[in-house]
């Protein structure tokens, strides 16, 4: 009788613990379910969980909650995207349209997050609405915004494009009518990558969503709640747009052409993301296609030439000439590797191995990671040491110090890795401070490899991290899946003084690591110094120049009174001096090279700023340089305003974001931390509501420490948990009862 007792009493404990745990559950999914206030639970659909849109709230900002009426859904301005970029030689012009309809029958305000090259030197803005054309005019960041928001209040069309990021950038759009079309022009100069023989030009098509470090904000359609105390990214609510969960269909089509005059005969042209049709024109000239017309923007497209053996030159000069100077683009290819190059046997190295294994990086992301790790642990040699250190909402290392390189430590860290999963949030910086930190032993060069998506938005502190902790390290970066933070990727591995490699899908895993390896073992040529001629009056758009790796160039652009005379790139080559003379005469007139400098130089100046720099003069000389060639930068804006009044001065305008598709691949359990699917009758008024099929962003957005990106379960099957708890606890005392009469 006292054993069936035990057992009459765990088994009540145990039912009345699960009705608990039920009740709990329905309120976690990543995160704590975030109670609604009154009016907002008014407004909630347990069987619609996507909030719905309300017009008439001018100057709110984001997706609006509707307050009123329950039937109305939220109708998100749609937007459609045309890409033409022409390529010749090492320059590359991009024309970008948008185009925005607003579908509602309200007056709106549309905006728009969206990315762009993060080395892109954007230049233009053109509004167009019907027939008529409205040019953008660049100014200072703020006055660019009153005048928007002045034009907004007024009811006139106008278009205002900033940059929150070097590769994110917005596009607002003021007062769309009801059913209205509007195009946006955008246009900007790049130059090409070149890398282990290859040629690439990539255009980024998503913005992937960002974690937010220290302390949690709630992220409502753009509507931001800070953190208390240090906010680490103040400008969040810029770059989290809402985010359209996946089983909701794909929106925001791109069409992409590419007109592609190399100047040389090409062995190989590919896209490894997206299938194309390549067609040849006379010469050296090619058109290469989207094979399946539009694709949703949910991954970046690149494209990959292949010059033929001997075509790419040692060194590619290209200029310039405008009123006040003559400007540069300079690349140099590394010699051939050789004998000289190799490792010497009394340098070695410590190469440690970091991992982000955060939710955003689930799925195909990982496991290239995985895969691509293992293959560098394959190629370390005797006399190496390294570690293996894992990052998510915390830091581990595999190893509490570096280890030497022997088939059991080898074995161990395979073992790890490939037991190793994604989830939770993407706290890097810990991660970078245990790889940063103490000294390698003496003679030891430490390499440090990063394998991350980077969906951080406090990337500017952590340049600093880098910048402060770099020591004699180099930082490689390898930027993993389908939308990786270029941004980020590039500018810590210049930070690092390595260099940054991508791979997108894992049949690139292999190649892409056998080049990056070439590198991490063959240093080509070290201490890079320009050399002018004192009449040049040289600037240089970077202070420093980058190591030079095995099959990868150094490129740079400058700004000189005159392009005559001899210039010189001098370094050491296996411990020999190593020089190449350019002369300047020699440039091919190439347009756009000027902008392509001063983006660069504003490059310069920013990464000055995280340094400690007077931020007075550099801002001020970041505008001048905006101002001066028409740039969009941190401080500078570009502004189109059509003086004509559209709306009516007593219609209200509503302000909507149109949301994002989630990046291929992106497990939204993982990024989220959990996702009510939407109900069949949701479905069924998304789509009558939006006759073009366009959907809307699932739920408003959580953004915190602890878990990455969730999404507060507003509108869950909370009910049910809690009655079938409490179902539960009545079912477990009415069997304590029974059990207490049968003993």
């Amino acid at each position: 009788m006292a054993t069936a007792r035990r057992h009459g009493v765990r088994f009540a404990f145990m039912v009345a613990l699960g009705a608990a745990l039920l009740v709990l559950a329905g309120g976690w999914g990543g995160f704590a379910a975030e109670a609604p206030s009154p009016e907002d639970a008014a407004g909630l659909d347990a069987a619609a969980y996507v909030p719905r849109g309300t017009l008439g709230q001018a100057g709110t900002g984001g997706l609006l909650l509707d307050r009123g009426d329950r039937d109305r859904l939220l109708r998100a301005p749609m937007v459609a995207t045309d890409v033409a970029i022409t390529v010749g030689g090492l320059v590359a012009r991009a024309h970008v349209r948008q185009h925005f309809r607003n579908p509602s029958d309200g007056w709106v305000e549309g905006i728009y997050v969206f990315p762009l090259p993060e080395t892109a030197a954007v230049d233009h803005l053109r509004l167009r609405i019907g027939d008529r054309v409205v040019e953008g005019r660049i100014r200072e960041r703020e006055e660019a915004r009153r005048a928007y928001d002045a034009a907004k209040r007024e009811g006139h069309k106008a278009g205002l494009l900033e940059s929150q990021r070097p590769n994110i950038f917005t596009t607002a759009i003021a007062n769309i009518a009801p059913g209205e079309e509007v195009t946006v022009e955008i246009q900007y100069q790049q130059a090409l990558r070149y890398d282990a023989g290859r040629f690439h030009l990539r255009f980024p098509m998503v913005v992937g969503p960002r974690y937010i470090p220290d302390g949690v904000r709630t992220v409502r359609h753009g509507g931001v709640e800070p953190a208390a105390g240090r906010d680490p990214v103040p400008d969040a609510d810029r770059i989290t747009p809402p985010v359209l969960h996946p089983d909701l269909g794909k929106i925001n089509p791109v069409r992409l052409t590419v007109t592609l005059d190399a100047g040389f005969p090409l062995a190989e042209i590919t896209s490894p993301y997206h299938p194309v049709t390549v067609e040849r024109e006379d010469g050296h000239r090619h058109v290469v296609r989207l094979r399946d017309g539009p694709v949703p923007a949910d991954r970046d497209f690149e494209l990959v030439w292949t010059p033929d053996v001997g075509e790419v030159p040692g060194v590619a000069l290209f200029r310039e000439s405008l009123d006040d100077a003559d400007y540069l683009l300079v690349m140099v290819m590394p010699p051939t590797a050789g004998p000289a190059d190799q490792r010497t046997p009394e340098v070695r190295r410590e190469v440690i191995f970091v991992l982000d294994t955060s939710g955003s990086m689930s799925g195909p992301s990982l496991e290239q990671a995985k895969e691509a790790l293992v293959l560098a642990l394959d190629r370390l040699t005797e006399g190496d040491r390294f570690n293996v250190i894992r990052f998510a909402d915390d830091t581990s290392r595999l190893f509490r110090q570096p280890r030497p390189v022997d088939a059991d430590t080898l074995a161990r860290a395979r073992r790890t890795v490939w037991s190793l999963s994604a989830e939770g949030g993407t706290e890097m910086a810990p991660a970078l401070r245990a790889a940063l930190s103490g000294a390698p032993p003496e003679g030891t060069l430490r390499q440090v490899i990063f394998l991350t998506d980077g969906a951080v938005g406090n990337e500017t502190e952590l340049f600093r991290l880098i910048d402060d902790r770099l020591g004699d390290s180099r930082l490689f970066t390898i930027g993993i899946g389908s939308a990786p933070n270029s941004h980020f990727m590039r500018e810590a591995a210049e930070a690092g003084r390595g260099s940054f490699t991508y791979i997108g899908k894992l049949d690139e895993v292999r190649d892409r690591m056998a080049a990056l390896f070439a590198k991490l073992e063959r240093p080509v040529l070290t201490g890079l110094d320009a050399q002018w001629p004192a009449a040049a009056k040289a600037e240089v758009s970077t202070g420093t120049l980058p190591d030079l790796y095995a099959g990868e160039p150094v490129v740079f652009t400058a700004r000189v009174a005159a392009a005559d005379g001899v210039a010189a790139l001098a370094g050491r080559r296996g411990g020999l001096s190593w020089r190449v003379d350019l002369p300047l005469s020699d440039g091919a007139e190439t347009p756009g090279v000027a902008k392509l400098w001063a983006r660069d130089r504003i490059t310069d100046l920013v990464g000055q700023l995280r340094k400690g720099g007077d931020p007075d003069a550099l801002r001020a000389a970041v505008v001048a340089l905006g101002l001066r060639h028409r740039l969009v930068t941190r401080y500078t804006s570009l502004v189109a305003i059509d003086r004509t009044a559209a709306r009516p001065a007593d219609v209200p305008v509503g302000t909507e974001e149109v949301p994002l598709n989630l990046p291929h691949g992106w497990d939204p359990q993982k990024v989220f931390g959990g996702h009510p699917q939407p109900s069949p009758a949701y479905q069924r008024r998304a789509a009558a509501a939006s006759p073009a099929g366009l959907q809307f962003a699932a739920a408003p957005v959580r953004i915190g420490a602890s878990g990455g990106l969730g999404l507060p379960q507003g509108a869950t099957a909370a009910p049910w948990h809690l009655l079938a708890g409490a179902a539960l606890v009545v079912l477990g005392l009415i069997a304590l009862v029974l059990r207490r009469r049968l003993s």
